[in-house]
């Protein structure tokens, strides 16, 4: 599995990732699932949590520069 390059914008938004990310957790938590099929999932999971915290990071940097410095 390759790792995406950190730099670049990811596709999904915010909300689009945290949906998807909630979907894969319902279905992991509801069971029923082959093994393959549960890692594939997981690893799915890793890659949207890995954007949504993309899209936070960003927005913390965001509001960082937009705060007034105390000086």
């Amino acid at each position: 599995m390759s790792t995406p390059d950190p730099a670049a914008e990811p596709t999904q938004t915010y909300e689009q990732a945290r949906e998807e990310l909630a979907d894969v957790v319902r279905r992991l938590e509801a069971g029923g699932l082959t093994l393959e099929e549960s890692l594939g999932l997981w690893e799915r999971g890793e890659q949207l949590a890995e954007v949504c915290q993309h899209w936070l990071d960003r927005a913390r940097e965001r509001l960082a520069a937009a705060a007034p410095t105390d000086s």
